[in-house]
């Protein structure tokens, strides 16, 4: 007569799987009441670190063990424990490459995936399809499942996967651009276009429906990819309010506010020349100078990246100028 229950599939006992937001808001106001010379932990960064879970009933949930390792070290960082599930999970990835390897990168870039979550997945033996592996994801807290969608749901689950995605030769073309995102990270502050072209090029080593490029979307997965060691340095957000609009990928600096700035605008079928003047026209430079009551400083050269790729020729464009 066991019954079994999860945060995706019932409404029954959904809070008691993570923090709520006002266990989370407590939690942080005695960490504030505390003796500590210098706060390294913000209430935004619990949010983006930790939050991203979802119950049925829609209420969202943070990783409870990360929030207290962090409000208790005094630093945000990842807590992930990498034994047990996680190693069987790795494995399973690898066994089955060619039925996750095109939505990983989707997922690293913030695209929900569309999947049906089964529990039962998790005790089986052999994960032999995408759904069963991503079934398993979810109940094991690698995934959050929302609306018939799967997700990566924080920056400690993203940073996991973005390691993953840069030690796993079998995901093939996945692994090769991770692998190059240093050299282009490093071609990109110091305007190397052509170096930039040619790592973009490395897409065309296979013909997946991911490489398409039918939309800005698609684009902007794969540039996620190439842009993997960024993580190490910055914050990168994608689809920020900035100015006048919403720009596709913007790079704050964290361990080096004097470190350059990045705006990057993506554009298929259009030259980049295009996409760096959308970036002047509707000033997301300004998003550099913080929001009302932040006291961010950024002292680094703020950069305009355009990428853009024409889908008759194959053929991706690149330009960099420096704004500020």
């Amino acid at each position: 007569m066991f019954s079994e229950f999860t945060m995706a599939s019932e409404e029954r006992f959904s809070e008691y799987f993570g923090f709520t937001e006002k266990d989370v808001d407590l939690l942080f106001s005695r960490y504030q009441g505390r003796n500590e010379k210098q706060k390294q932990v913000t209430r935004e960064g619990l949010k983006e670190w930790y939050d991203g879970y979802h119950t049925k009933a829609g209420e969202r949930l943070y990783n409870p063990r990360s929030v207290v390792m962090s409000l208790s070290n005094n630093n945000l960082g990842n807590y992930w424990t990498s034994s047990g599930p996680y190693d069987e999970l790795y494995y399973y990835i690898q066994r089955n490459v060619d039925a996750v390897r095109d939505d990983l990168p989707r997922m690293v870039s913030g695209i929900p995936v569309p999947a049906k979550v089964r529990e039962y997945a998790a005790t089986s033996q052999e994960l032999k399809t995408k759904e069963e592996i991503f079934s398993a994801m979810v109940v094991y807290g690698f995934l959050s499942y929302e609306n018939g969608k799967v997700s990566i749901p924080n920056k400690e689950l993203g940073d996991k996967f973005a390691e993953m995605l840069q030690k796993e030769p079998s995901l093939g073309y996945v692994y090769r651009l991770a692998r190059e995102s240093e050299r282009m990270l490093q071609a990109t502050l110091a305007g190397d276009t052509k170096t930039m072209e040619e790592v973009l090029e490395l897409v065309h080593d296979t013909e997946v429906p991911i490489l398409s490029y039918n939309h800005e979307t698609e684009l902007a997965a794969v540039v996620n990819l190439i842009y993997l060691a960024a993580r190490d340095t910055y914050r990168v957000e994608r689809e920020d309010k900035a100015g006048k609009g919403y720009v596709d990928f913007i790079f704050y600096p964290e361990t080096d506010k004097s470190a350059d700035c990045l705006i990057l605008e993506l554009k298929v079928d259009h030259t980049p020349d295009e996409a760096i003047q959308q970036i002047k026209e509707k000033n997301y430079a300004l998003r550099f100078r913080g929001k009302i009551g932040e006291n961010i400083k950024y002292s680094g050269r703020i950069l305009a990246v355009g990428i853009s790729y024409g889908k008759a020729e194959k053929k991706h464009s690149c330009r960099v100028e420096v704004l500020i």
